[in-house]
C-alpha cells in the first residue's frame, strides 16, 4: 500500500512530501519505507498567506482554505509527475491555523476537495477534528505511528515547531508537547533576517539570561499533567510578551530559548528513566540538526539516554511518514488515534475522505 504524506509544520519551512510504501500483513502495516522525499520551500506569497491567515474574516478564511488546497494538490501533482509514482492515496495533515481543543475546535487549513481534485488521488485530511469531538486534544497524533513503526526505542522525541515526546508507560503509549521549540526560536532568528539557527551556533555564541528563564519555567502550562497540548495562540500569548519585554540581544534571547527547550526535554526525560538500563531516544524534526541543543540535552541527560542517530531522511520526513500511515490505517478502518494520549473519551479513526475508497 503506498501513499503520499503532506505535511505542513509551525515553522513554516515548507510543504514536506513523503510517498511511502507500508507493507501489509492480514490487513495490518509491518513495515514501511520512504521511497521518495522532499521539501517545497514556501513562496513568500504563501508565507505571508498563512502568516496573517488568523486575522482573516470568515469569508476570507474559506477562500484561503480553498486556495491552499489547490497548491497543496498541485505541489503533490507536480511530485508524483517528477518522480513518476503512483500513490493509491494521498494523506494531507494540511496547514495548522487555529488549535484550541479545550474550546472544541482546531482547524488544518488547506482543502482536501482540492487535493483530490487537483491529483484524482483519494485524498484523505482532518484528522484531528473527531479526537478533539470526543474531547482530546486532537494531539499529538504522531505516538500511534511511534508504537506500531518504532517500538524499539524507548523515547521518540520530535523538535519541530514544538517538542514533543512518546513512550510507553505500563503498557500504555502516552504522549504530550513539551514545550514550544522551533517556532519561538525563529520568531527570534527572523528578527536578525534570518531563517533559522543554522546548527545553534547563533545561541552557542549567546548568553542565557536568568530573568527571561524564570518566567518562562514559571509558566503554568509545565505544571499541568498530561494529555496536553500546544499551539500557535498560546505562544503568541504567553511566550512572544516576555521576550518583546525585555532588552536583551536576540543573540541571548535565542541562547536562552535553547537553553530552556533543552531543560524541558531532558526534565521530562529524567521523570521516565530506569534505573534498570540506559534509555533509547529516537529524534526526529528539524531540531535533531541544531547541534548546539542536542548537546545541551545530553550534557543535562548524563549518560542515562542512548541518542540513536537517525537518517537525515528520517530526520525531516517522519511527520509526513506518519500522517501517511494515519491515512492508510483510515483506510484500512483501523484506529489512528489514541485517547489515552490526547485524553479523548474512546479511540477514534479520524480524518475525512474526498475521493473513491
Amino acid at each position: 500500500m503506498k501513499g503520499l504524506g503532506l505535511m505542513s509544520g509551525t515553522s513554516l519551512d515548507g510543504l514536506d512530501i513523503a510517498f511511502c510504501d507500508f507493507k501489509l500483513e492480514n490487513n495490518t502495516i509491518v513495515g514501511f519505507e520512504i521511497l521518495e522525499a522532499e521539501t517545497i520551500p514556501y513562496p513568500p506569497y504563501w508565507t505571508n498567506k498563512i502568516i496573517h491567515s488568523p486575522s482573516l474574516s470568515g469569508l476570507e478564511l474559506m477562500h484561503f482554505n480553498a486556495e491552499l488546497g489547490k497548491y497543496y494538490g498541485k505541489s503533490a501533482f507536480d511530485f508524483i509527475q517528477k518522480y513518476q509514482i503512483k500513490p493509491d492515496f494521498i494523506a494531507s495533515h494540511g496547514h495548522t491555523i487555529f488549535h484550541q481543543p479545550n474550546a472544541g475546535f482546531t482547524f488544518q487549513a488547506g482543502c482536501g476537495a482540492n487535493i483530490y481534485a487537483q491529483t484524482g488521488i483519494t485524498t484523505v485530511c482532518d484528522f484531528r477534528s473527531v479526537d478533539v469531538a470526543f474531547g482530546g486534544q486532537g494531539a499529538p497524533l504522531v505516538p500511534i505511528g511511534d508504537a506500531l513503526l518504532f517500538k524499539e526505542y524507548d523515547f521518540c522525541l520530535n523538535i519541530g515547531g514544538f517538542a514533543n515526546i512518546s513512550l510507553e508507560q505500563d503498557g500504555i503509549r502516552i504522549a504530550w508537547d513539551i514545550c514550544a521549540a522551533n517556532i519561538v526560536l525563529n520568531y527570534l532568528c527572523n528578527k536578525i533576517d534570518k531563517p533559522y539557527d543554522a546548527f545553534g551556533e547563533i545561541a552557542r555564541n549567546g548568553e542565557s539570561c536568568s530573568e527571561i528563564s524564570k518566567q518562562l519555567d514559571n509558566l503554568a502550562f509545565y505544571i499541568q499533567k498530561p494529555p496536553k497540548s500546544l499551539g500557535r495562540e498560546w505562544v503568541e500569548e504567553n511566550i512572544i510578551p516576555i521576550f518583546e519585554n525585555s532588552n536583551q540581544t536576540i543573540e541571548n534571547k535565542i541562547a536562552t530559548f535553547t537553553e530552556h527547550i533543552a531543560q524541558q526535554i531532558s526534565y521530562t526525560l529524567h521523570q521516565y528513566f530506569s534505573i534498570f538500563k540506559t534509555q533509547k531516544l529516537l529524534v526526529t524534526g528539524g531540531g535533531a540538526f541544531n547541534t548546539f541543543l542536542i548537546e545541551r540535552i545530553q550534557k543535562h541527560c548524563k549518560n542515562n539516554v542512548e541518542f540513536v542517530q537517525a537518517s537525515d531522511k528520517l530526520i525531516m520526513f517522519k511527520e509526513a511518514l506518519i500522517f501517511a500511515f494515519l491515512g492508510a490505517l483510515k483506510l484500512t478502518n483501523q484506529t489512528n488515534s489514541i485517547a489515552t494520549v490526547t485524553g479523548a473519551s474512546k479511540n477514534s479513526i479520524g480524518g475525512a475522505v474526498y475521493g473513491e475508497i
